[in-house]
């Protein structure tokens, strides 16, 4: 047990606390540079100064000064923490910040405790004032039930204006006092502690403050009444409203030092009596030889300064040589003066009002005058200047710090200095004392002193700690003279904080019951953001002749050496060990040492039983008194253990065979089926081996299974009072112990009657070994399903188990559950192997039956009289609660096993992009899991996998095939097969339909088709939202939804989905468009909405899907029944969240109108992002109505757009409509015109594209736009992008013809003009002049450049010139001109001939 540094607390984010004490030195503000935009810079913002030469070494020391800042930030702190680690306080000039702890975890998951930001802000009150000091005082509960926790922790401050001020952990001022007016330079506290000693003089709590040139001592008790009484009277305040409180008065004393030039730091001793001869000798000193001595010795407080001049100074105050000061608050508080009086005479602050503490501070408060107090005598050293002193904690010693680097320690008493250390320059000191444990002492036959036996005084250690942070070591050395015990590596920019106090309001009576947990001394490291404390061992200070202990320490490093050297022979190196261990002296020492042999890996378990056996038998042999009970336990438990080890290690060792055959008769026997109930199982077993190793990874076969080394099984096992327990280990651990046992026996090649026999008599409980057999049994299952004849191994070992004593009561029942059944059913249930826990459950079925049997043959033992009682015996079970239950578990663990089955199967795809979210592995299925699933638990695990393979819906209809050969009136069979071509062209399902139909066969609820599809649609969407960018997941989860044939879950499904993860994103992308006035770029795009613009595309267009599918879903529901959910008789128990399609049922009716205006927005914005349209704003199209309707709840009745509309918004509608049309038309004839660069042309990236133009139609009947206007340009556009057969078939649809035939007749003209004009032949130019004259002029007048494609051939114009002949009336104005156009293109035609 040497001497050890332990973290016990850790920042939680101290560089915040840094970031706002020190604003410079913040991370994205490098030091000495100035911020700016590294953007904007160029070569015009650097100047020509950019070019000149410079010198490099100003930056590198700039930036060597800001990293040593970032670091060493905490040197220029003002540092304090609460000796209960309650509260730290760091501050700087005029900020501060409270830190408190909080347990909390930490990455790695353990709990711990962290220090939190609890409040932070300026102390200051003063214009200009600094914080110089700061100190945390834990008070004292009041109440009886009080546990010794601190009730509250006051924050002391002290000022450069010389205001002391107390805050509570909130930063809430209590009180504030104007003691002097320099700067307060040192806080101390000194709290009450019992007198070891019947002559130590008790010390009085109390609060002293260091000036320049004066002490003020604040008395302890009255301070404590002073701030409870404040702290109650501010809480009134906040609770009344009141602010103008009256604090309590405070009695304090003020000695002025004299004869000192500079003080930087003092210690305050406390009341000391002097001895007669002390007394006569400073009498003479001082009075010379006739002095005048009183007969009682006077008590005195002393006081020791340091600084210089003389470098350290000793201070003696007579007590009641100066009467304690009251502060003019108690005369205020008597006199009842008015406000402006008490404020003007006050010496307090705090609880005024803005407009009171300005006045307040415009006149300072009186300051009292001190005592002046004249140094006795000091260490005059000219040269030296002292920086720090601590005193000891039983005020004997006391070491200083001094510019020479040096630490001196004093001896108070004699004021002399007694040791010195060098080399600690900037050095900061504290004290660790340490009270002896008296069970720890070795009892002596010769030794009569009181410190030789348990019942004597105990001892207490002084230990002085010395950091040096030059060097970056804590050192811990023993006093006065004794030797360095302990050195620490902790780095060079910690705080070494050293409190010197405990709880403040204890008594003699409350602190002997209470034992309140402090802190001695704390180092703070702000690198690694860690608290630490030093823990030193009371042996380190007793000398080597007298220290036994520090004997038995060196045996055990010896033995420690000699453990890890490998050893040439091994009797040699045990005789050594055997010496060792007899030679440690101390009881626990023998089992620290005994310990570490068991964890030694290179001792064989020979060494480990000789020498247990050897230390046993000494025990025995010495007399009783001088035997350790504890240690004498400890060596008798280890041997049982080993005893045990080896005795399993021969069994496992013998060559042990079964010579019994074993077949598939046998095994139903065995197991008591049916030669078709067997076969149904194998068949089972068969599949889900086959799955999982199709899916299963590499493993390696481990030769060690059942091999266990002796040091890991001591590690497992522990003894106690004749029963084995095992510790708590992980699984992996669990099976490797079971291994050890089982094993062999599982694989017919141990004994499993000498196993049982032998692992009950050690002491291990027969629930102990049946869990660590089904550990055994449940995490080998390749093997085991791999070995049939383990099935009977597992038989023989359950029933010799079920047999033992404590397993199963003779007296239990027949209608309760039994303890020991439902352990093993549990363990079935919660294991994720099913193959091996179904066949474990029919072992269990099996043996338990068999023991109900015979039990009931001694009960009734008058049923088996008869001849055929063997018979009857076999084929009659008696009736229990247990024999239910195992059917039970056994239909739950088929069905799991046919689940699990179907989600290891994999089809071979074709497909080579996976997304990231299809390549997790899916979670092992278990009984318990899907009972806690709830009742969608199965069909989502379902979905989850057909994600994962991502199966075209039509695959969930293909299982159905027999179910629908058996309806041959209803088609579905024949679609199902056409819509599946090409899927399973591109899929190899293999054995998936067969697996599919298996599991709709089992779970004929749970994955009913609607359901399925409905899990697979919210699976798919949540996959999606996950990662956006996958829009064929959301393309796959509407077409889930359009499969299922409900409308009632259909319509929930697609509202949940609708308002979980649409809404605001299709919101975000409504106003991102509207914004821009055109499809937005990429960039916007992932901003605002969070997905590229190709994703956006496809999104818009699946959202527009599925509010036409809960449009048509709304309609329908109304003509079917709400569908009603049931649940397998084997799920009835289940548990867990509510079901997807049970929450889609709850969902309300949507408004039909909203949800239709919704589709006409989505509509539009498809539109914008299919076509890459420019210049539309989507919320233009709507008036004030429309656009507050968006975004609301589909389910709620919103003011919807009604009546005539604006014509300007007609327009403005009318012109997007027919720039859609322009840009399908587009889209659609680019495509086949650029069919030989297919790389070129735009195609819907995901899924099929809309029919665009049937979609404007529709959307100007939302719109109030006429349908012909928006028809008839549609004709127009296919005539000018020379699709006339297209254009024939919609004029068709077109109302006014005659308006059309006006626009088709200018179209004619574009077509006849381009071929005559603009090819410039000769036969051209001919026809041209014989033309009539008012025809030719039209056909100049005419733009061909308008038409989109010019290589119509001219039979096709000629079908379109007759056309327009049908369509205009013979009155029309233009009719004329078309039987011109009919002549021009039939002249035109006849060259062509």
């Amino acid at each position: 047990m040497a001497c050890s540094i332990v973290q016990f607390c850790y920042f939680q984010d101290l560089q915040a606390a840094r970031d706002f004490l020190f604003p410079h030195l913040r991370e994205e503000t490098p030091c000495s540079a100035v911020r700016r935009d590294p953007s904007k810079s160029n070569w015009e913002d650097d100047g020509w100064g950019a070019w000149e030469e410079t010198d490099p070494q100003e930056p590198e020391e700039e930036g060597n000064t800001c990293k040593t800042q970032k670091t060493s930030w905490l040197q220029d702190c003002v540092l304090s923490l609460s000796p209960t680690n309650d509260l730290m306080v760091i501050a700087r000039g005029q900020k501060a910040v409270f830190l408190v702890p909080k347990w909390k975890y930490s990455d790695k998951g353990k709990e711990e405790m962290q220090f939190a930001l609890g409040w932070s802000g300026s102390l200051n009150v003063e214009e200009g004032e600094r914080v110089t000091s700061a100190l945390c005082i834990p008070l004292a509960s009041q109440k009886r039930s009080s546990t010794g926790r601190p009730d509250w922790t006051c924050i002391v401050v002290g000022f450069t204006s010389g205001y002391v001020r107390f805050y509570t952990e909130n930063g809430v001022l209590l009180l504030a006092q104007l003691l002097n007016e320099d700067p307060a330079l040192q806080l101390k506290c000194r709290t009450s502690e019992i007198p070891r000693h019947p002559g130590v003089t008790e010390q009085n709590e109390e609060l002293s403050i260091l000036y320049p040139g004066a002490i003020v001592t604040i008395d302890g008790f009255s301070l404590f009444q002073s701030l409870r009484a404040c702290r109650n009277q501010v809480a009134k305040a906040a609770a009344s409203g009141n602010e103008n409180i009256q604090p309590p008065p405070l009695a304090y004393k003020k000695w002025g030092l004299q004869d000192i030039d500079t003080i930087i730091d003092y210690a305050s001793i406390g009341i000391m009596t002097l001895s007669p001869f002390d007394q006569m000798k400073t009498a003479s000193n001082i009075g010379g030889f006739n002095a005048a001595i009183k007969n009682s010795p006077p008590a005195m407080c002393q006081y020791i300064t340091v600084g210089s001049s003389p470098f350290t100074g000793f201070f003696y105050a007579l007590e009641g040589s100066s009467q304690p000061l009251l502060s003019h608050v108690a005369l205020a508080v008597a006199s009842k003066l008015t406000s402006a009086l008490f404020n003007a005479a006050s010496g307090w602050l705090g609880w005024k009002s803005k407009h009171e503490e300005e006045a307040v501070q415009k006149q300072k408060p009186k300051v009292e005058p001190a005592t002046p107090l004249a140094v006795r005598f000091g260490l005059p050293d000219s040269r030296r200047h002292g920086e720090s002193i601590c005193l000891s904690p039983c005020n004997t010693l006391a070491a200083v710090t001094d510019d020479f680097g040096r630490v001196i320690l004093l001896d108070v008493a004699r004021g002399i200095a007694i040791r010195m250390w060098k080399g600690y320059r900037d050095g900061q000191i504290g004290w660790i004392q340490i009270v002896e444990d008296l069970h720890e002492r070795v009892p002596e036959k010769a030794d009569f002193s009181p410190f030789g036996n348990t019942q004597g005084p105990s001892r207490v250690a002084q230990f002085l700690v010395i950091y040096a942070p030059r060097r970056g070591i804590l050192e811990v050395w023993s006093t006065q003279q004794g030797p360095r015990v302990g050195a620490f590596n902790v780095g060079k920019h910690c705080r070494l904080l050293y409190p010197g106090y405990k709880i403040m309001g204890l008594n003699n009576v409350t602190s002997q019951s209470w034992q309140p947990q402090t802190y001695q001394i704390c180092l703070v490291d702000p690198v690694s953001g860690s608290v630490k404390t030093v823990n030193v061992p009371f042996h380190l200070a007793l000398s080597d002749k007298k220290c036994e202990r520090a004997k038995d320490m060196h045996l055990v490093k010896k033995l420690a050496v000699l453990l890890k050297t490998r050893p040439p022979n091994l009797d040699l190196v045990e005789t050594q060990i055997k010496e060792l261990i007899l030679d440690i002296k101390y009881p626990a020492t023998k089992k620290q040492a005994l310990e570490s042999i068991f964890a030694s890996e290179r001792l064989p378990f020979s060494c480990f039983r000789n020498i247990t056996q050897t230390l046993m038998d000494t025990l025995k042999n010495q007399e009783l008194e001088s035997v350790d009970e504890g240690l004498l336990q400890f060596c008798a438990n280890k041997l049982k253990l080993l005893h045990l080890y080896e005795s399993v290690c021969q069994l496992n060792s013998l060559d042990f065979h079964s010579d019994t055959p074993f077949s598939d008769n046998d095994l139903a026997v065995l197991l008591r089926l049916d030669e078709k109930e067997l076969l149904k199982l194998q068949a089972l077993l068969e599949k889900y081996k086959e799955e999982k190793t199709r899916t299963a990874t590499v493993r390696f076969s481990d030769d060690k299974d059942g091999v266990l080394p002796v040091k890991t099984f001591l590690e497992y096992l522990e003894y106690e009072k004749d029963v084995i327990n095992i510790k708590k280990i992980s699984e992996e651990e669990y099976v490797a112990l079971g291994s050890f046992f089982f094993w062999k026996c599982l694989h017919g090649e141990s004994s499993t009657e000498d196993m049982c026999h032998t692992l009950e008599s050690a002491g291990l409980s027969p629930q102990l070994l049946l869990s660590l057999l089904l550990s055994v049994w449940l995490s080998k299952e390749k093997d085991i399903l791999d070995k049939p004849q383990s099935v009977c191994c597992l038989h023989t070992m359950l029933s010799l188990l079920s047999k033992m004593k404590v397993a199963i009561d003779e007296t239990w029942d027949s209608q309760p559950v039994s303890p020991w059944w439902q352990q093993m059913r549990m363990a079935c249930v919660q294991s994720e192997n099913n193959g091996a826990a179904l066949l474990s459950a029919h072992v269990g079925h099996s043996v338990a039956a068999q023991i109900s049997n015979i039990m009931t043959e001694k009960k009734f033992p008058q049923t088996v009289l008869g001849a055929d009682s063997e018979a009857l015996t076999d084929s009659w079970e008696a009736l229990s609660l247990d024999t239910e239950y195992w059917k039970l578990l056994l239909k739950q663990l088929e069905d799991c096993l046919i689940l699990q089955t179907l989600l290891h199967s994999k089809a071979n795809s074709s497909t080579s992009k996976v997304s990231l979210l299809q390549a997790e592995p899916l979670p092992r299925l278990s009984v318990k899991k899907l009972l806690e699933g709830g009742k969608g638990g199965i069909a989502d695990s379902v979905a989850k996998w057909i994600f994962k393979q991502d199966f075209s819906p039509e695959v969930l209809k293909l299982a159905n095939k027999e179910r629908d050969a058996e309806n041959p009136d209803e088609p579905k069979e024949g679609i199902n097969r056409d819509l599946l071509e090409v899927s399973e062209v591109d899929m190899n399902l293999g054995a998936i339909p067969d697996l599919l139909h298996l599991a709709y066969k089992q779970f004929p609820c749970s994955l009913e088709l609607d359901v399925l599809h409905a899990h697979c649609c919210w699976e798919y969407v949540v996959q999606w939202n996950k990662d956006p960018e996958e829009a064929r997941f959301f393309v796959r989860s509407i077409e889930h939804l359009k499969h299922i044939l409900n409308a009632h879950v259909q319509n929930g499904i697609a509202l949940m989905m609708w308002n979980t993860f649409l809404v605001k994103r299709f919101s975000a992308a409504t106003y991102l468009m509207d914004k821009v006035g055109k499809s937005p770029k990429d960039r916007l795009c992932r901003r605002d909405v969070g997905m590229s613009d190709t994703a956006m595309t496809s999104f818009l267009g699946s959202c527009l899907d599925l509010l036409q599918t809960l449009m048509e879903a709304d309609v329908s529901r109304d003509e079917m029944q709400a569908p009603v959910l049931g649940t397998e008789d084997a799920w009835l128990t289940v548990e867990g969240p509510t079901s997807i399609v049970e929450l889609a049922l709850e969902q309300k009716h949507v408004h039909y109108p909203l949800v239709e205006h919704h589709s006409v927005l989505c509509s539009v914005l498809y539109a914008v992002m299919r076509f890459s349209l420019k210049a539309v704003k989507p919320l233009s199209l709507f008036d004030s109505k429309g656009k507050n309707a968006f975004f609301k709840d589909l389910t709620s009745i919103q003011l919807l757009p009604s009546g005539e509309m604006d014509p300007n918004f007609i327009s403005v509608r009318q012109q997007f409509l027919l720039k859609v049309v322009s840009a399908a038309v587009q889209a659609q004839h680019s495509v086949v015109k650029d069919r030989e660069s297919p790389e070129e042309a735009p195609t819907t990236p995901f899924g099929k594209d809309q029919d665009w133009p049937v979609l404007a139609v529709d959307l100007a009947h939302h719109l109030q736009v006429s349908e012909d206007v928006v028809r008839r340009h549609y004709v127009g556009e296919l005539y000018n992008y020379g699709a006339d057969h297209l254009g024939e078939e919609v004029i068709l649809q077109v109302h006014d013809k005659e308006v059309l035939a006006s626009q088709l007749l200018v179209l004619t003209g574009q077509r006849l003009a381009h071929a005559l004009l603009h090819t410039q032949t000769r036969g051209g130019m001919e026809l041209l002049a014989r033309l009539p004259p008012t025809l030719c002029t039209w056909l100049k007048a005419m733009n061909p450049q308008d038409l989109q494609n010019t290589e119509v051939p001219i039979a096709t114009t000629a079908k379109l010139v007759n056309k327009v002949i049908e369509l205009l009336p013979e009155n029309h104005g233009q009719y004329s001109l078309a039987l011109h156009l009919i002549e021009a293109v039939e002249a035109v035609s006849i060259p062509s001939l």
